[in-house]
């Protein structure tokens, strides 16, 4: 196959499949379809597929091609998020409670994990967020932890957790130490907040409202 086939033969699989397609798959069809002796070249393959990403990069084009979740997938560009939004009505602007997304995170950074030590890290019994995020095929149930009394369940991300955040790999999850990393404030000292003089309203002979500032008598007091 020449660049140019290759090209509009991985863009015909991105389009027709439901989830992103890895460049494995794509080369496993292809080779399986081609009936020429050679056979395909990876590199190749993934040059015709970064051709095809960087040709729907372009402003002509509402939609783009985008690797993640360890695949090729189209997707709409966010410029057109607004007119989507319109179409698809609450289905497609709906989104994860505060309570889920909590849940979702301490599930990322500790898996494979248990709902008990969920609990425990959370404060709150994690029941019905475990509930809502297993139906929304962002978590699996992966095992059981067989070394704890009654062996629980332990739960981990899902292929559909990587294409809702858009990562190749959890990898790609911000670390930690990154995310703890606040600019802290030191607090006014309370007795340096404290006004020197006091500030009274009163209504002058013209009936307008005046500031007229009196002595604080507790600085004023010396020890």
């Amino acid at each position: 196959m020449t660049i140019e086939e290759i090209m509009l033969q991985s863009e015909s699989l991105i389009f027709g499949s439901n989830r992103p397609i890895s460049i494995v798959d794509i080369e496993q069809i292809l080779k399986e379809q081609s009936t020429e002796e050679e056979p395909i070249d990876h590199e190749q393959l993934a040059n015709a597929l970064e051709a095809v990403v960087e040709k729907y990069s372009s402003d002509f084009y509402p939609f783009e091609v985008k690797q993640i979740g360890g695949g090729y997938q189209f997707l709409s560009k966010k410029n057109f998020y607004p007119t989507l939004a319109k179409l698809n009505g609450e289905k497609f602007t709906k989104r994860l409670s505060t309570a889920s997304l909590e849940t979702l995170a301490i599930i990322a950074y500790k898996q494979p994990i248990t709902k008990g030590e969920i609990e425990h890290i959370r404060g709150v019994n994690s029941d019905y967020s475990v509930q809502k995020l297993l139906e929304k095929e962002l978590i699996v149930i992966s095992g059981r932890m067989e070394d704890m009394v009654g062996k629980p369940l332990t739960y981990n991300t899902s292929k559909s957790f990587m294409d809702y955040l858009g990562l190749n790999s959890l990898d790609e999850l911000p670390k930690l130490n990154e995310i703890l990393q606040h600019e802290y404030i030191e607090p006014t000292n309370a007795n340096e907040a404290e006004p020197v003089h006091d500030v009274s309203l009163v209504v002058s002979q013209e009936g307008e409202l005046i500031e007229i500032e009196q002595p604080n008598k507790e600085k004023d007091i010396q020890f």
